[in-house]
Formats: C-alpha cells, structure tokens, sequence
C-alpha cells in the first residue's frame, strides 16, 4: 500500500477530512460514526491490495462543523458520504461499523448507484427495535447528562448502555446513574460540550427510521454483520432486525462490536480474523 494522502471537502456546516491509501484494487470505504479514520488503521492494513478510503464524520477528530449545530442528522451523514464517495470516484465497496452502518444504509436508500456492496456492521439502528421508546429514552438522557453535566457521567451512562444484554424496559430508566470512576472516567466537568458521540449524534443516530422499501428495492448488495461475542447487545439486537426485514440473515463477524480494532483507542479484538471474513464476504 502506497503513503496515505489526506484531503478535504467542503460541505454545508463542516470541511470533511478524508484519507487516500492507494491499491491497485477496487476502492474500499471504511466508515464509522462517530469513530474516524483513526480507527481503521488495522483494519486498513488488511487490504493493501485495495485502494481504501477513510474519513471523519462531520463532529469528529478532524471534521470539524463550522455552523455551531448542537446535533448531526443521519442525512447530513449520508449526504457527506455521498460527497466523499463522488471525490474518490464510485461505485465503491463500502464497510460501515455501528453509527456509520446507519449512516451507510441511509446513503445506500438514496445513492445505490454509488455501493456495489454494503457491509454493515451491528447498525445501532434502535428506532427498529420493539422496545425503541426505552432506548431513545435512554440515549436521551444521556445526551441530556453530558448537556448538564459533562463527559464523564455521560459516558458512564453510555457504556452501561451498550454493556446491556438483550432487551430494555422502563425499570432501566429507574436505575441510578453509574459511577464513572467505576470506568476510569473523569467526575469533574471540564466545560466542553462538543463530543461527537454524547452530544451530536447520540440521539439522531439511535432515532433514524430506515427506508426499507428503497434498501430492498436498492441494486446494492447489502449484507449486515453482528458479532459473535457481542450477544444481545443493542447494536447486534438491532443488526439482524435490520438483516430480517432486508429478508436476509445476519452475517456472523469473529469478535465482538468492534472486532477490527488492532489496539486503536485501546482495544484489541480480533482484527486478522475479522479482516479475513470482511474479504471474504466482499468477495463473493
């Protein structure tokens, strides 16, 4: 794989920053949401055969938004997408992990011309989901805690929620608020209020109803995939609702919710194996 090459594009709110490492083969997009191009380092590293194409969502690491918006829409994100697939030159093959596996089916309902095929991975897409009253409740108020009170105990609610097995009921609602010195998160509010994940796209993100009819009716092929450590976590609970009512059944991924990640943000999972079932899916 060649040196990588950064670039950006001017959109509506944001300047998009987006990554280059060319290949001689088909160009793969690597998307998540909020998660950038920082945390597809391994994974990218798998295909260096392909030409592969990272970026950061608008709110995120490099992506800056430039009009003050307080949230991100999933069609903002779709849109942003289009834009980086049309720098690049499609159609593309597109991998898309959690947030941006919504973001990707949203693209996909509305540009399919633009992915051969989509694999999206564990979409939290919990609008979808029979108890999606709770959850929004909860993405709500954790939104909300990190607009009150910062970072920390927002993030403390956040990890309780997506460490929760199988379906939500309103006795989750009642339960205190976690500690997050229990997470190693910081108490202490350092006045910013501009993460991407707690406050742009925690609620939007989780909120998104799908466009069934356009996704089945797409030329895109589209194959969702959940982890098989993840359980019944709400992304993985989310992902085969999705692949049922795309009339398919769920692709397992070795690992669990981010089963690529190499060591990025301090986590490692399982990235050769899950690189060796994302080219074999991406093959067939």
């Amino acid at each position: 794989m060649t040196e990588m090459r950064s670039h950006t594009i001017e959109a509506p709110g944001a300047v998009l920053h987006y990554d280059v490492r060319e290949g001689d083969g088909p160009t793969l997009l690597l998307v998540g949401s909020p998660m950038g191009a920082s945390g597809f380092v391994t994974l990218a590293g798998h295909f260096a055969d392909r030409r592969v194409v990272t970026y950061d969502p608008r709110g995120a690491e490099r992506s800056r938004r430039t009009d003050g918006a307080a949230e991100n829409t999933v069609e903002e994100h779709a849109d942003d997408l289009r834009r980086v697939v049309e720098a690049v030159g499609g159609p593309v093959d597109l991998f898309a992990s959690s947030g941006g596996a919504v973001n990707a089916l949203a693209l996909v309902a509305r540009h399919p011309e633009l992915v051969r095929t989509l694999v999206a991975h564990e979409p939290p897409a919990s609008a979808e989901l029979p108890d999606a009253e709770v959850i929004l409740k909860a993405c709500t108020q954790i939104r909300d805690d990190y607009l009150a009170t910062g970072f920390g105990p927002a993030m403390a609610r956040f990890i309780a929620l997506v460490s929760h097995q199988g379906p939500f009921t309103e006795a989750y609602l009642e339960q205190p608020a976690p500690d997050p010195a229990a997470f190693g998160l910081p108490a202490e509010d350092d006045g910013s209020r501009d993460d991407a994940l707690l406050g742009l796209n925690m609620v939007t993100c989780n909120a998104y109803r799908h466009d069934f009819a356009a996704l089945n009716a797409a030329a895109t092929r589209i194959v969702v995939g959940i982890g098989e450590d993840s359980g019944e976590i709400l992304p993985a609970r989310a992902g085969k609702v999705v692949a049922e009512r795309l009339g398919a059944e769920p692709v397992v991924f070795p690992g669990g919710h981010g089963g690529f990640l190499g060591g990025e943000y301090g986590q490692t999972e399982k990235p050769d194996e899950f690189a060796a079932k994302l080219r074999e899916v991406l093959e067939q």
